[in-house]
C-alpha cells in the first residue's frame, strides 16, 4: 500500500489525493489519512507534538515520518518526541509545513513507506 499524495496545501487547508475531506491539520500513512485533532491528546503549540500524536501513524509501519510544524513553524517538536521515533527505528524529518509536504510527496513518489503529521496554519 502506498502513501497518498498531498494534493494541495494553503493556509488552514490541506487536501489528500483520493479523499474528499479538506483538513486543517492531518495525519497521513500508507493507505490512508484523517484529521489530526489536537484535542485527542491535549496538544498545543508548546510543548508541541507528543509521542501520543504519532502512535497511530507509527503503528501503520512507516519507515519515515515527516512532521510539518506549521507555516510559521509555531508548532514545537520536543527532543523526546524525536527520540520516541528513533527508538522505534523510524527516520524523522521536522520541517516547515510547505517544505514538509514537498519532502513527504517526494518520498511517497519513490515508494517509501512514509507517514506524516501536518499543521497547516501558524
Amino acid at each position: 500500500m502506498s502513501s497518498p499524495e498531498i494534493a494541495s496545501l494553503s493556509w488552514g487547508q490541506m487536501k489528500v489525493k483520493g479523499c474528499s475531506t479538506t483538513y486543517k491539520d492531518c495525519k497521513v500513512w500508507p493507505g490512508g489519512s484523517r484529521t489530526w485533532d489536537w484535542r485527542e491528546t491535549g496538544t498545543n503549540h508548546s510543548p508541541g507534538v507528543q509521542p501520543a500524536d504519532l502512535e497511530e501513524v507509527v503503528k501503520k509501519g512507516v519507515k519515515t515520518l515527516v512532521i510539518g510544524r506549521g507555516m510559521s513553524e509555531a508548532l514545537q517538536v520536543p527532543p523526546s518526541t524525536v527520540d520516541y521515533l528513533k527508538k522505534n527505528g523510524i527516520d524523522v524529518l521536522v520541517l516547515q509545513t510547505e517544505k514538509a509536504v514537498d519532502e513527504y510527496n517526494a518520498l511517497a513518489a519513490q515508494g517509501v513507506k512514509v507517514g506524516g503529521v501536518f499543521h497547516s496554519t501558524c
